[in-house]
């Protein structure tokens, strides 16, 4: 059960543990480490416990996103880091428009050759289906 002062504790204020954001984002203690390690998250330290914020959680959703989106982990940062700058800048907002142009062509290609590949599957299936009925008449 939460304490008292996180349930009075405005949510712009409230804090998480690693347990809890690890398992809120379906991930383990290593990997949200291996994300503050490499600078994508940012917790406060208080001795040795890790204390997440609003922002770190936000952080971790769009590291999550961007890697299920198939995004390398530094073009990841990048954006973050933009998210994270003044909004506006045209070279910035240009620069995520180019990145999300060349993922989601990425993405359709990969969905074609997928396409692809399940109609070469079934027209094998059905080539192997005939055969083995024509062995057991």
């Amino acid at each position: 059960m939460p304490s008292p002062d996180v349930l009075t504790a405005p949510p712009e204020s409230r804090t998480w543990t690693i347990a809890q954001v690890a398992e809120e984002f379906g991930v383990t203690h290593r990997t949200v480490r291996h994300y503050e390690d490499l600078g994508l998250v940012t917790p406060e330290r208080r001795g040795t416990q890790r204390i997440y914020h609003r922002r770190d959680r936000t952080r971790l959703a769009l590291i999550l996103r961007g890697k299920r989106l198939g995004f390398p982990l530094e073009e990841i940062r990048t954006i973050i880091d933009l998210y994270d700058a003044p909004r506006g800048r045209r070279s910035q907002l240009e620069y995520v428009l180019d990145q999300i142009d060349a993922r989601r062509a990425d993405l359709e290609q990969r969905r074609r050759d997928l396409d692809e590949a399940l109609s070469e599957l079934t027209t094998f299936e059905q080539r192997c289906r005939a055969d083995l009925a024509s062995l057991t008449t």
